[in-house]
């Protein structure tokens, strides 16, 4: 038999399991018994949090997680998305991670490809310190973030 996960969490803390949101009133341990699907509070980015492109590709890669039964819609999106960000993305180590973040979310495995991107940051806010990607693109990438919401 797999082994089980066991999560704690405080009092007041929010968790997102299926796309069911969970809060619980004091400190409590949860141990899963079998595969599952969840995001903790802490990794769940609010739309007035995406502020940069992979920050966007992020919200849209956990609302698959979040809300399972909007997941063809989001999954629309973030085809979208991730071939805007290829095309203007010029960083080699980017542009492969978004490659495999693209077939992580193609093999259904959203979760993944959440703690890919979060890895991506780093070098995204350098990218963009530096214009390594020009304006005219990341404006591009708000305007068609925008029309999502």
């Amino acid at each position: 038999m797999k082994s089980t996960l066991r999560i704690s969490l405080k009092s007041g803390e929010k968790i997102f399991i299926n796309g069911a949101v969970l809060r619980v009133d004091r400190k409590v341990s949860l141990e899963f018994l079998n595969n599952v699907t969840f995001l903790l509070e802490n990794h769940v980015l609010q739309p007035e949090d995406t502020t940069t492109p992979l920050r966007q590709l992020y919200f849209i890669a956990q609302m698959m997680l979040i809300n399972p039964d909007g997941k063809d819609q989001a999954m629309a999106m973030f085809r979208r998305s991730i071939m805007m960000l290829l095309s203007c993305f010029r960083n080699p180590d980017i542009i492969e991670e978004l490659k495999q973040i693209d077939a992580l979310v193609a093999s259904d495995r959203a979760f993944d490809a959440l703690k890919a991107i979060r890895a991506l940051y780093p070098i995204e806010e350098r990218i963009l310190n530096t214009n390594e990607v020009g304006p005219a693109a990341i404006a591009g990438l708000k305007r068609e973030m925008a029309s999502w919401q």
